[in-house]
C-alpha cells in the first residue's frame, strides 16, 4: 500500500472513530501531538479521537495522520519525517544579508531528519568503534584513516572539545561537574560529520552516501546524509510560512540557547548575554539536546545551541540561480555552509534564513555541530 493510500485510509478512520467519540474540542496543535511527551503517536490520536472537532479541523488531522502513519517502522526512534512541500526560502523581512536574497519557492521531497543535534555520546560511540580502522589520533586531533582530514578534537589538542581518550578508549567528558553527554558534539568538521554519516549507515544497513575520497555525496543512495541547505531550512520551519525563527517573529531565552541582545527588536528575552542555565564560565556554553520545545516538525534546537553543518558549498549569489526542485547547492566552493546559530550567536544569527559561511570544511569550532538525515 502506498504512502498516499495509507494515509487517506488512516484519515477515515480517524473521521469515523471522532464522529462516534465525544469531548470537548482539540486542541490547537500544529504538530498534531496532544499528550505533552513531544511525540506523535497513538496516545496522542486516543485523546482526538475522544473528542469532538467542532468545528471539524482537517487539516491538523490530515497532519497527525501522515506524522503517524508515513513513518517507516524500521527508522530509528530518534528521527523524524519531514513530508514534501513548497516553501518561500530566504528572508522575508528583508533584514538580513544580501545572500539571503532572493526570496524564491523551493520544492523538496520528503525525508528523514534527526531531532536532535549528534550528541557528544552518539559520535564518542563512533570513534570507538572506528579506532584502528576508520580513525586514527595524531596531537589530539582525530584524522580519517585513508584520507588524513581532521574529524574532530579531543579535550587533548583543545579544551572545548568533550571527548576524552585515555588507554584507547574515548569517553565524554563532564564540565563544571556537568555529564556533557546528552549535549550536542562541537569541535567536529563537516570532514567529521560525513564520516559519522557513513558509520552510521553502515552500523544500521543502509547505503553510505559518502566517499570519503572525494567527499561527493550520492543522494541516489537511503543512507544517512548532512540536510541540504534546502531540506535545513524547509525542516527548520516547521511547517511555518515565512517566519523569522522555527516557531515564530520573536525569540527568547524560554525558545533558544543564543545570546539576547536589546538591539533587536524582535528579541524579547527578559534575561541578556548568552543563556543563564548554561553560561558556567567553561565553554562551550551548549546545553543537552531536547531542552528547550520542538518546532512543528517534532525538531529540537533548530536554533541555537549550535551551529550545524549543512551538505552544500557556500555561494553568495547561489539563490539567484538555485533549482526550484531539490536544490543541492554548487557544484564546487571553499567554504561550507553551517545553518541555526549557537549559544554564543546574536538572535540575527539564529534566524531561518540566516546562511553562515565562514567555515572550511575541515575547520572545527566549539560552537558548531550537525545533525543527520535519510533520504525517505
Amino acid at each position: 500500500m502506498s504512502r498516499e493510500e495509507r494515509i487517506v485510509l488512516w484519515i477515515g478512520i480517524a473521521v469515523v472513530v471522532i464522529m462516534f467519540s465525544g469531548g470537548s474540542g482539540l486542541a490547537d496543535c500544529p504538530s498534531a501531538e496532544l499528550t505533552g511527551d513531544c511525540f506523535v503517536d497513538f496516545e496522542d490520536f486516543a485523546v482526538m479521537a475522544n473528542q469532538w472537532l467542532d468545528p471539524y479541523d482537517w487539516e491538523n488531522l490530515a497532519l497527525m495522520a501522515n506524522q503517524w502513519l508515513t513513518s517507516d517502522p524500521n527508522i530509528p526512534d530518534d528521527m523524524v519525517y519531514i513530508p514534501d512541500g513548497e516553501f518561500l526560502m530566504g528572508d522575508n523581512f528583508n533584514e538580513g544579508d544580501s545572500d539571503e536574497k532572493p526570496v524564491h519557492a523551493v520544492s523538496v521531497d520528503a525525508f528523514f531528519m534527526s531531532k536532535y543535534e549528534v550528541t557528544n555520546q552518539q559520535y564518542c560511540d563512533y570513534l570507538n568503534s572506528a579506532f584502528g580502522t576508520g580513525v586514527y589520533v595524531s596531537g589530539g586531533i582525530v584524522y580519517g584513516t585513508g584520507n588524513n582530514q581532521s574529524y574532530c578534537d579531543t579535550s587533548a589538542y583543545s579544551s572545548y572539545s568533550q571527548i576524552s581518550l585515555s588507554t584507547g578508549v574515548f569517553s565524554v567528558s563532564t564540565k563544571a561537574g556537568r555529564d556533557m553527554s546528552s549535549d550536542p558534539m562541537v569541535e567536529v568538521s563537516w570532514y567529521g560529520s560525513a564520516a559519522y554519516c557513513n558509520w552510521r549507515s553502515q552500523r544500521e544497513g543502509y547505503q553510505q552516501c559518502y566517499n570519503l575520497s572525494t567527499w561527493d555525496c550520492d543522494f541516489s543512495k537511503n543512507g544517512y546524509r548532512l540536510p541540504t541547505e534546502a531540506e535545513w531550512e524547509y525542516a527548520a520551519r516547521g511547517g511555518l510560512s515565512g517566519k523569522r525563527f522555527p516557531w515564530g517573529d520573536t525569540i527568547s531565552h524560554s525558545q533558544a540557547n543564543y545570546r539576547s541582545d536589546a538591539y533587536y527588536g524582535y528579541d524579547v528575552s527578559p534575561t541578556r548575554g548568552c543563556h543563564p542555565a548554561y553560561n558556567d564560565g567553561i565553554r562551550p556554553y551548549t546545553a543537552p539536546v531536547g531542552s528547550f520545545s520542538p518546532n512543528g516538525y517534532g525538531l529540537y534546537d533548530m536554533a541555537g545551541n549550535v551551529r550545524e553543518w549543512c551538505n552544500d558549498w557556500y555561494k553568495d549569489t547561489y539563490y539567484q540561480s538555485s533549482p526550484y526542485s531539490n536544490p543541492t547547492g554548487p557544484a564546487s566552493g571553499g567554504y561550507s555552509v553551517l545553518r541555526g546559530g549557537c549559544w554564543g550567536n546574536q538572535p540575527d544569527n539564529c534566524r531561518v534564513a540566516f546562511r553562515d559561511d565562514i567555515f572550511y570544511p575541515g575547520d572545527r569550532a566549539y560552537d558548531s555541530g550537525f545533525r543527520v538525515v535519510l533520504s525517505d
